[in-house]
């Protein structure tokens, strides 16, 4: 029998403190001043109905969770003007800071290593204070 230690599988909160040290998060406040500066591209990976109940972020770029990869992706042949470069910063925003972890993660794999995400996610952003603008229809 090997000594070695158990790799099972691991639940959710651990995969998410697992991921979260490699990389720093960042708070509202920063992002939104990297993002005023444009150190940063801010990526709302929300889905429609939490953007139209809550609001946008000015500037931010839209991007569905479920095409991420293909539109940040800088050699991919269905990404966004803006992802010209693997050394593009990003900050992930979903609504809390759960899901923009996972996609962070995802980022890193294809070589996005300055991907992060806002802790709170959109509920911090507003919280904070910082803008948000209405959907219209």
């Amino acid at each position: 029998m090997s000594s070695a230690p158990h790799h099972g599988p691991v639940g959710i909160d651990e995969l998410l403190e697992r991921v979260r040290t490699g990389y720093r998060r960042v708070e509202a406040r920063e992002a939104y001043e990297t993002a005023r500066t444009g150190d940063a591209l801010l990526v709302d990976i929300r889905y429609a109905a939490l953007r139209e109940r809550d609001g946008l972020i000015p500037g931010a770029v839209v991007v569905e969770r479920n095409e991420l990869e293909w539109r940040l992706d800088p050699r991919g042949s269905h990404r966004l003007p803006e992802a010209t470069s693997h050394d593009l910063r990003i900050v992930l925003i979903c609504n809390e800071g759960y899901a923009s972890t996972l996609a962070a993660a995802s980022l890193h794999q294809l070589g996005l290593n300055r991907a992060t995400d806002l802790v709170g996610g959109f509920q911090s952003w507003r919280s904070a204070g910082l803008p948000v603008t209405p959907v219209t229809r």
